[in-house]
């Protein structure tokens, strides 16, 4: 943690890129306490703000979850496009609601309020990778895809 801390200036301008490292180098993909009160204490601001951001923002998360993070729009555009069924097939498929992960720890369901790709809804992304004009099968391409990556490694 202190080599990840130590990319940074000691300064609040870079708390959003640190939690972002911070969580995305541990395997459960959160925010633990103990690495919000070294990043208080490395950028020099009261703990309760560091927490205050962490619990603000849906990209990061304070409880533990698996390894990719499969989340889906769930703005207007997307809405109306049918996402909020797309997202019951995923919850049927995992195994999990809103928010849940396998219990194989391989995957956490999430919603977001935007994805950026309103002229491409329903959308969705796992991890970093984005998917629009979505359908049934493309979702579970997707997840299966994901998964046969994992049986790979």
């Amino acid at each position: 943690m202190k080599k990840l801390l130590e990319k940074h200036p000691r300064s609040k301008d870079s708390l959003l890129e640190i939690l972002h490292e911070l969580q995305d180098a541990e395997p459960t993909h959160h925010l633990s306490d103990d690495a919000l009160r070294a990043v208080a204490e490395y950028v020099g601001i009261p703990l309760a703000e560091v927490v205050s951001t962490a619990t603000f923002y849906t990209m990061y998360s304070r409880t533990p979850r698996g390894r990719h993070i499969i989340r889906m729009c769930e703005s207007p555009p997307c809405h109306l496009a049918g996402a909020e069924n797309l997202l019951k097939a995923v919850a049927e498929h995992l195994g999990v609601e809103v928010g849940g992960t396998t219990p194989d720890g391989s995957m956490t369901l999430e919603t977001s309020s935007c994805l950026g790709l309103c002229a491409e809804g329903p959308a969705m992304m796992i991890d970093d990778r984005t998917y629009g004009l979505l359908t049934r099968e493309k979702v579970l391409a997707a997840i299966a895809k994901v998964r046969r990556s994992d049986a790979a490694k």
